[in-house]
């Protein structure tokens, strides 16, 4: 399943056992911020852990912002890195990439549901899309997040905090999902190699 992966770097903190999940699975990645080997990857993922104002920063510093917005390869969203391709973030009210409608919004938080919403949570599939293939309801990943998506018509799975929200959108060739897939165990693997297998 050898590819070339494009790991844009925007400051995200969970690379390392992303490069490792990739390797599991006979697939070497390279992280960078350079338009032209994202741009030439068969396949792109946009990571992040932190906040999104930095990370846009980032992106607008290495002038990727519409580099990310016109590739037409698969391209896969991680848990802050599909806040960035929604229309904006609250935390801090930023503007982000727009590529798949909806804004972040702080989890609501009462006693029994803290913030972040840290640990593992089952998912509901809402539709049948080709990186959910061989997840079933109930599947539980691995969530570390203060901010989520609505549900919308982009919503190809929900998970339930205090309430329910976004645990995976898709647009076009544009996936995310807000769960940490290289650190959901056998879950978790099975929906990297879903979205190696997706057609370009």
């Amino acid at each position: 399943m050898a590819q070339r992966i494009a790991i844009v770097d925007s400051g995200g903190a969970n690379i390392a056992s992303l490069l490792y999940a990739l390797r599991r699975l006979q697939t070497e990645a390279i992280l960078t911020t350079d338009a032209d080997t994202i741009k030439s990857a068969e396949r792109v993922i946009l990571p992040g852990v932190g906040a999104a104002k930095d990370a846009m920063q980032r992106l607008r510093e290495n002038d990727l912002v519409d580099v990310i917005r016109e590739l037409t390869q698969p391209v896969l969203g991680i848990c802050l890195g599909m806040q960035l391709l929604a229309d904006a973030s609250e935390e801090e009210d930023v503007d982000c990439l727009g590529i798949i409608p909806g804004v972040a919004a702080k989890l609501p938080a009462d006693s029994n549901y803290p913030v972040p919403n840290m640990g593992w949570c089952p998912i509901n599939k809402r539709c049948n899309h080709e990186l959910l293939e061989g997840v079933d309801n109930g599947t539980h990943f691995y969530f570390l997040h203060s901010y989520a998506l609505p549900l919308s018509a982009f919503t190809l799975a929900d998970a339930v905090h205090a309430q329910p929200f976004s645990a995976a959108v898709g647009r076009d060739n544009f996936i995310a999902t807000q769960f940490h897939p290289e650190r959901s165990s056998a879950a978790g693997s099975r929906l990297l190699e879903s979205f190696l297998r997706l057609p370009a």
